[in-house]
């Protein structure tokens, strides 16, 4: 998961450099053969990857330049159709929901998160009550994790068993140890809960809100919750510790569900720039 963290984050600085270059009248976006340069120095020399795929904005247009492998078992390369599971980066795809029904007016960010949940759920208050604006600012004072979650059990898919019945019974005993937006503290509970919470106030599972109103609009039609099997084990294997392509983490209610996406959705959309250029646009 860190390897497929550390390929967007170099994603995201690519396209600000752009945009800086744009005001500085310097460029600072390398050609293609130095990228490669450093995925050859960073996958090959270092040994920090198998594999990892780049995609550039610019105001000529978008590329993407890839080095590597699909796993240390799976020689073949990586390209722009290789499938990623983005991990933790879907917690921005919530935020964006959330922002997207604030717009619409079917939710506010100043909502308590009660306001959505059966009348039996207990949410833990200090100070005020958690509003869905907390859950997005990581500052609701939940945990990174629960404690009825058991890890342990299964390391590779660590969240497939854990039930809405689990969430209801964490949220109902746990005691909030600050007051609610004191602080932030990083929270992969907070973020599930609040795409939990979301599907509940729209009436439709995650999977279906951020298909219709984020990948679709964006034209990111090979980014998705779940992709085939036969899809993922023909185009990729998971890049997280180069396991095979059915350790691909599955969707349960604890946390919204790690999206898959290629590099390139078709010529010339690529799926990550996508995304990226609907918030920096090249000029």
């Amino acid at each position: 998961m860190d390897k497929v963290f550390a390929v967007l984050v170099f994603a995201l600085i690519i396209p600000l450099q752009s945009v800086f270059a744009q005001i500085t009248g310097k460029q600072l976006v390398p050609p293609d053969s130095e990228i490669r340069r450093i995925l050859v120095e960073r996958v090959g020399d270092q040994n920090q990857s198998v594999g990892i795929v780049v995609g550039v904005i610019e105001p000529s247009g978008r590329r993407i330049v890839a080095y590597g492998s699909l796993s240390k078992g799976d020689k073949r390369s990586m390209d722009a159709d290789t499938v990623f599971e983005i991990g933790s980066t879907t917690k921005v795809f919530t935020s964006l929901l959330l922002a997207e029904m604030v717009q619409h007016g079917e939710v506010a960010l100043t909502d308590p998160v009660a306001k959505y949940l059966p009348a039996g759920v207990k949410v833990p208050e200090r100070g005020r009550a958690i509003t869905l604006e907390d859950l997005s600012r990581h500052r609701s004072a939940l945990p990174r994790l629960p404690s009825n979650l058991d890890v342990a059990s299964n390391p590779l898919n660590p969240y497939a068993s854990y039930s809405v019945k689990q969430i209801y019974e964490f949220l109902s005993t746990y005691q909030l140890p600050r007051d609610v937006g004191s602080e932030f503290e990083y929270s992969n509970f907070g973020a599930g809960l609040l795409g939990h919470v979301l599907s509940l106030a729209a009436g439709k599972d995650y999977a279906t809100l951020i298909q219709t109103r984020i990948c679709e609009p964006l034209g990111m039609h090979s980014t998705a919750i779940m992709l085939s099997l036969e899809n993922i084990c023909s185009r990729s294997s998971i890049r997280r510790a180069a396991l095979p392509c059915i350790q691909y983490w599955m969707p349960n209610p604890m946390l919204p569900p790690p999206l898959r996406t290629l590099a390139k959705d078709r010529p010339p959309v690529a799926n990550g720039t996508s995304f990226l250029e609907g918030f920096c646009p090249p000029t």
